[in-house]
């Protein structure tokens, strides 16, 4: 049985002007949930309707200037909040072989195989994990940068890559990890040595 996930995790990017909507959106959400506030309450400080804050929250239309200052009073937050995390800087971490720190804890393309190995809906923690081991073992198209939504790690195993993120390429050989914010462009720019392996873990919020 093939179990339909909640996320293409390699689908492109909405454009720029969508992106700022869920940014918003998003920005909205987190401030009413950090306030234990729900649409309903939301709604009636506001006097938006209950389907209008929905869209709002899903990154589904574009609030007016009004509107978002009409929220950002009754969430007692300035308005420039719900811009942050569109204009942040999105961050990328490269980690060498041998250079991490120790620590305890508890539609595929011709020539390229990508190994969902374990997938969990819906949990209490709130975010979704989804490991990937994708096999490279033959040069195809040109790749399409990625975006998606939450976080990527990737380990290299075998093989040698160079790979995109955001304007930077970064150099992977076996034993190399790379951890980057996923809704930035990435992607494997240059395949410098085939077969070539690598464990790719993306974890993403759950749908609200």
């Amino acid at each position: 049985m093939v179990q339909k996930l909640n996320q293409d995790p390699h689908a492109t990017q909405q454009a720029r002007e969508k992106v700022l909507e869920v940014a918003i959106g998003r920005a909205v959400r987190g401030h009413r949930k950090q306030q234990n506030m729900t649409v309903s309450n939301l709604s009636d400080l506001t006097g938006l309707s209950i389907g209008m804050l929905s869209k709002i929250e899903n990154g589904n239309t574009s609030p007016s200037l009004s509107t978002m200052q009409s929220l950002a009073n009754a969430l007692s937050v300035p308005l420039t909040s719900f811009f942050r995390q569109y204009e942040e800087r999105r961050e990328a971490v490269h980690t060498k072989a041998g250079d991490g720190v120790e620590t305890e804890r508890e539609g595929t393309r011709a020539g390229h195989q990508y190994k969902l190995l374990g997938h969990i809906g819906s949990n209490s923690s709130g975010v979704i994990v989804e490991p990937y081991l994708i096999e490279l073992t033959a040069e195809s198209d040109t790749f399409e940068t990625f975006q998606h939504d939450g976080i990527e790690t990737i380990y290299m195993l075998e093989g040698a890559v160079d790979y995109r993120h955001g304007p930077n390429i970064f150099e992977l050989r076996p034993g190399d990890t790379l951890f980057f914010d996923a809704d930035s462009p990435h992607g494997p720019e240059r395949l410098v040595k085939l077969p070539a392996k690598y464990l790719a873990v993306i974890s993403y919020p759950q749908n609200q």
